[in-house]
This record gives structure tokens, C-alpha cells and sequence, in this order.
């Protein structure tokens, strides 16, 4: 009987129905394609064993002169430069006290302990040093005083709680990021409030892992605390926490968004690692040095400071959300606009404000909440110059777009874009799958991503019931093919300095990404259970039976290393478009040899008849990694019963 191949376009097509959409593919998870034909994705590995506390949705990679490789990393909770595995914690500090400004009190029987100290400025799950305590007369020593803390309550602007731990515990985490700290509880004897030398070093206010719209109980800071725990919070923690970062050289500058510009020597800060400080605080700075921006950039080409929603030169500390700023060639201390440097300042001028900021090859792009800018340098008298692109565009947040050489990809509210020159609608196979199961609340956490290695583009998104990133969506800009699948992911970074790309989890590692074939989140390691499912295929014209009595399959398991990998065929037939798969044949299709020709299970017999059929490729074994063939059936005509 003859045999028919079974061949499918490249990508998942849900914009149709999926009996409309024959010869292509319906359905897939952990898959991607390439020349055309499915493959399961890499596995991954944690980096080191080391974690970092929060949600961290920043990294950057840099070498500094003596060889060492560094990654920046940005959390909702702090900034680490993370070296040889190892997470150390640079975050700037906000403000340190006066001696004696500080004092502790004590509650016999109890761990908490309340600090006073006036107009503190602090929130709830901010982290604050002491050093200088005495003991309060008790188990509350001088030790377990004099280290760092993380603010469990607030009682007023005058006034706030932690919990007395032992010491060095701090950096015990939980899967989920948070302390798991081994409490010290006070006694009769703790009647004393630490001496009058106790300084207290607050840390940049933390930031939320969860975007909080709207107003009243439960939005932004107000609701973090219990209740009567007060509620004049700062504005600065009702968004969520996006850091942005870039290397000066060895050197790292660093902003939270809608917040203060830092500066992180590594030649001077790095073992013992100190903190970045305050970019105006550097010696040598200007007054008009930029202290609150939306995002920071070094300008590859030309070696500027650019800081993006910024305060101007004659009003510091008052932030312009359409403003850009750039310091002087070379010079990130100098930011007063003279004639003899080249710092200066654009505005745009449609839109309410800066959202993001790219670099090109050519230019550096500008993105507003509804405008495409284009921002290059000219040279001197005027340094940069900038022109509009596109209006009426979208971007979905900060972390949206990602540039590929001079070519710009991003997601919007509900579509597609792409830059190659001018701006056009990027067609999506997958548009409705992905946005009519997507939380809009929580779109400020969409992150874009490239995997050069395969020619793509991944969007990680917030799925409609979730209020962290757990799905994702794929262009193969090579294949012009889409897909998408299930991984919970906070921020990655292509391969480059490192053979692999990084990724960010919520579980406070990162990880290598396209290592191995397996999930190694978990020791041992955990299959990853991939899928491919077709869209039907009509036999014949679907207007007659059909009998499918034989499976050619072909497949490679080329990079498996199980040395006897299987994966699933599965074939289901139908007789109408809108009825169930009534009939249902699958068959492990397993490796028999390598050497000299890969074989594996020749045929599969099979008896299964009906107007369609799908078919369907899944594993869920350790150790496996297969790309599909052309496999073929063997199918003859059928009468009616």
C-alpha cells in the first residue's frame, strides 16, 4: 500500500481552527523548531549553589581588566555583582544615622525587638545595618545586634520592628527568597536600648515583585504592613522594581527605575566587595550630576553617560519624564551642558513618558508610552540629536524590547512590532493563544530575550491566573516560525561572555540555559516533558473513510544522553472537525543502535479508522533530546459500516 509523508510547516498556528490549519502544527510545549522540522530545547543547570535574595529581573554581564567576570544583578530587595557563583551584595545605602540616633527596646519573652529612630524613611522589608550596639543586658548581645536586618513592620515615621536572629543566619533563604532566620528571644535581663553609639545604615528602599494597580487597601506600599501599622509609605516602593545597568569599562553604573543613578568601582570595590555609592556622590562630580532617572546607558560608539526620565541641570531632585541627559565624552562626573564639553540634554516631546531605551549599531532607540524615537550622535556643537520614528505604537513595559544587531523586536498591548529601519506590526501565528491568556495587570514584567544560538526571540509572560511570569512565547526570525510553552523565568541574558545563556528564577538561582537535556532545578535532575501536536490531516478529500494500518516514524536522538532513548508517537483519528479524537494508537518509538547508521523502531503496526488524524510527539524521560523526521503511514481507502 503506498505510504503518505507526513511533513508540517514550521511553527504552531492558533490563529485558525486547527482542522483549517492542515499540514501545520496546533499545540507544542519545550519545543522549538529548526530547518523546519520540531526539536525538544536544551535542559538547564543551576549556576552554583549560592542563591540571591528576591525577584531579580536585571542582569549584566562584564569583565573587568584584571580577567574577572562579574554579573550584575538586580532584585526587588537588592543589587549584587555576582562572581564565580558567588552573589555579593553592593546595594547602595540611602542614608546612615548619627551615633545614638538609634535605639533598641526589648520584650521579655519575645524576638522583636522595636527601634526608634526619628524620620527614618524606611518601609517594610527594607534592610538596615547596625553597628555599635551595645548589649541590651541579656540574650539581645552586642552580636546579635550588630548586623544586618530586614524591617518586619513599621509603627510609625519615628519607629519599626525586626526580629532578633542569630548571627550570621542572614543568608539563609528559602526557596521562595525570604529569611528563615533562627530567632533570639529577650529575657528579663534585656532592659537596654544599645548604648549611645549605635549608627544605623539603611539600604535603598526595596521595591515590589508585584505590580499593584489602582488605589486603597492593598495597592502600591499602602496594605503592606498590618493593620495600624501606618500608612504614610513613600511613592518610591508602589512600583515594581526594575533595575537597569550597564558597564563603564571594569566598572558598573546602576539605576533603579524612578530612582537614584549609582556607581560600583570595581577596582576599588571588589574584594572586600563594597557598595556602589550615589553617581552625584563621587568625588569629582558636578552639581548638576542626574539623581533620579527612569534608566541608565553607556553609548558603545561614542563613550557618554546617557540617563533616560531624568531631573534637568537646573532643577536636581525634580524628575522630567520625557527628559534624556548625557554627561560629557568619557566623563561621567561632568553633566553641565558648556562649551567646552560635550553633556547635554534632548526632550521628547510626545508622550508622558519615557519607557525604555535601546542600543543599535546606528542609534539608540527611545521609547515612549506612545512613541518610537531615534536618538544619534552627530558630534559637536549638538553631541546627539533626535527625530521620531512611529507614533501609535505600544510597548508592553520596560523589559519588553530586545535589539538583534540594527533589527528591534517587541511585544506591545496585544501585538507584535519589529524595527528594521521603520516600524511594522510583526505578524504572530499564536497572537490570540498568547494575549487572551495573559494577566494585563502584571504586563510591566514581560521580559524579551534572544537565544542567538537558534535564531530567537523569547517573550516570558504573565499568564491570566498567574501573577508571576510562568509561559512563554518564541519567534524564530529565521524560520519566521512561532511557539511557545510553560517555564517560569524572571530575566535571561544570551550567550556571550559565557558559552551559555544565563537565566533568572524565582527560586533566587540562576541558571544555564541549553546544558544538557534535562531539568536540573532538582537533584537529581527532572525530565522535561515536551509535546508537539499536529492539526489534523484530512485523508483524501475527509469526505470518505479511511484505514491506517502502518507507522514509518523517523526521528534522531542525536544529544540524548540516556544511551537507550525513546519518545512517543501518538496517532488519533476523527471523523468531523468539531468531534473527539474517537480513536487513539501510540507507540515508544525507541533507539535500537548508533554505530554505523542511528536505528531505531522500524515500523509500528497500527488500526485505526476515520476521515483525519493528528499526530502527536511527547517525551518525558531523563536524559533524552529528539528532532522529528519525515514520517510516513500507510493508509487505504475505507468503507462505510
Amino acid at each position: 500500500m503506498p505510504l503518505q509523508k507526513l511533513q508540517f510547516r514550521p511553527g504552531i498556528v492558533r490563529e485558525t481552527t486547527a482542522y483549517s490549519n492542515e499540514g501545520g502544527w496546533y499545540d507544542c510545549d519545550k519545543v522549538r523548531f529548526r530547518f523546519s522540522t520540531p526539536e525538544k530545547i536544551g535542559g538547564w543547570i543551576k549556576q552554583s549553589s549560592d542563591t540571591f535574595l528576591g525577584t531579580c529581573r536585571a542582569l549584566k554581564p562584564f569583565v573587568a581588566l584584571n580577567g574577572s567576570f562579574y554579573i550584575g544583578t538586580g532584585t526587588n530587595f537588592k543589587y549584587y555583582v555576582s562572581e564565580g557563583g558567588g552573589f555579593n551584595d553592593i546595594t547602595p545605602i540611602r542614608a546612615t544615622t548619627a551615633a545614638g540616633d538609634v535605639t533598641f527596646g526589648a520584650t521579655n519573652g519575645s524576638s522583636t525587638i522595636l527601634v526608634t529612630d526619628v524620620d527614618h524613611g524606611a518601609e517594610i522589608s527594607n534592610f538596615v545595618t547596625f553597628s555599635g550596639a551595645a548589649t541590651l543586658g541579656g540574650n539581645i548581645t552586642a552580636a546579635v545586634l550588630n548586623q544586618e536586618y530586614q524591617i518586619t513592620k513599621i509603627i510609625s515615621a519615628n519607629s519599626y520592628n525586626i526580629e532578633a536572629r542569630e548571627v550570621n543566619t542572614v543568608g539563609d533563604i528559602t526557596i521562595n527568597g525570604v529569611y528563615t532566620p533562627v530567632p533570639v528571644t529577650a529575657n528579663g535581663s534585656d532592659t537596654g536600648n544599645g548604648g549611645s553609639s549605635v549608627v544605623g545604615a539603611y539600604q535603598v528602599n526595596t521595591g515590589l515583585d508585584t505590580t499593584v494597580a489602582g488605589i486603597g487597601w492593598g495597592s502600591g506600599t499602602y496594605g503592606r504592613g498590618t493593620w495600624s501599622s501606618g500608612a504614610n509609605f513613600p511613592t518610591t516602593g508602589e512600583i515594581l522594581r526594575i533595575w537597569t545597568n550597564d558597564n563603564f569599562g571594569e566598572d558598573l553604573l546602576i539605576n533603579v527605575r524612578d530612582g537614584g543613578v549609582f556607581y560600583w568601582d570595581s577596582s576599588t570595590s571588589a574584594n572586600p566587595y563594597l557598595r556602589a555609592i550615589a553617581l552625584s556622590d563621587l568625588a569629582g562630580a558636578d552639581s548638576t550630576t542626574p539623581t533620579v532617572a527612569k534608566q541608565v546607558m553607556i553609548s558603545d560608539r561614542d563613550r557618554h553617560v546617557i540617563v533616560f526620565g531624568c531631573d534637568p541641570q537646573d532643577n536636581i531632585g525634580v524628575q522630567d519624564p520625557l527628559l534624556i541627559r548625557f554627561s560629557d565624552q568619557e566623563n561621567p562626573l561632568v553633566w553641565s551642558a558648556q562649551a567646552t564639553n560635550t553633556a547635554g540634554d534632548l526632550r521628547i516631546g510626545t508622550g508622558s513618558e519615557i519607557i525604555t531605551a535601546l542600543e543599535t549599531r546606528q542609534q539608540i532607540l527611545v521609547f515612549t508610552d506612545k512613541s518610537l524615537h531615534a536618538m544619534q550622535y552627530l558630534g559637536a556643537p549638538f553631541t546627539f540629536g533626535i527625530s521620531m520614528i512611529s507614533e501609535n505604537i505600544t510597548v508592553a513595559g520596560p523589559l519588553s524590547a530586545i535589539a538583534v544587531d540594527d533589527t528591534v523586536f517587541w511585544m506591545g498591548e496585544e501585538e507584535f512590532y519589529i524595527y528594521t529601519g521603520q516600524v511594522q506590526r510583526l505578524p504572530c501565528t499564536v497572537r490570540a493563544y498568547v494575549f487572551n491568556d495573559f494577566n494585563q495587570l502584571q504586563a510591566e514584567k514581560v521580559f524579551a530575550a534572544v537565544n542567538s544560538s537558534y535564531s530567537e526571540i523569547w517573550w516570558y509572560y504573565p499568564s491570566a491566573d498567574s501573577d508571576e511570569i510562568d509561559r512563554y512565547v518564541v519567534y524564530n526570525y529565521t524560520e519566521k516560525a512561532w511557539y511557545y510553552g510553560n517555564l517560569a523565568r524572571t530575566f535571561w541574558i544570551d550567550r556571550g561572555i559565557d558559552q551559555y545563556p544565563i537565566a533568572a528564577n524565582t527560586d533566587g538561582h540562576l541558571y544555564y540555559h541549553e546544558f544538557g537535556d534535562d531539568d536540573g532545578s532538582v537533584n537529581p535532575p527532572a525530565a522535561i516533558d515536551a509535546f508537539i501536536q499536529s492539526s489534523p490531516v484530512s485523508i483524501g478529500a475527509g469526505d470518505n473513510f479511511a484505514f491506517l494500518s502502518k507507522l514509518i516514524p523517523d526521528v534522531t536522538f542525536d544529544g540524548s544522553t540516556d544511551p537507550s532513548p525513546s519518545v512517543d508517537f501518538t496517532l488519533e483519528v476523527k471523523d468531523f472537525p468539531g468531534a473527539n479524537y474517537d480513536g487513539t494508537k501510540s507507540s515508544t518509538i525507541n533507539r535500537t543502535a548508533t554505530v554505523p547508521v542511528e536505528q531505531f523502531t522500524n515500523q509500528v503496526r497500527i488500526r485505526l479508522r476515520g476521515r483525519s488524524f493528528g499526530l502527536k510527539i511527547e517525551s518525558s524521560e531523563t536524559g533524552v533530546m529528539w528532532r522529528l523526521g519525515t514520517p510516513r503511514v500507510e493508509i487505504r481507502q475505507d468503507g462505510r459500516r
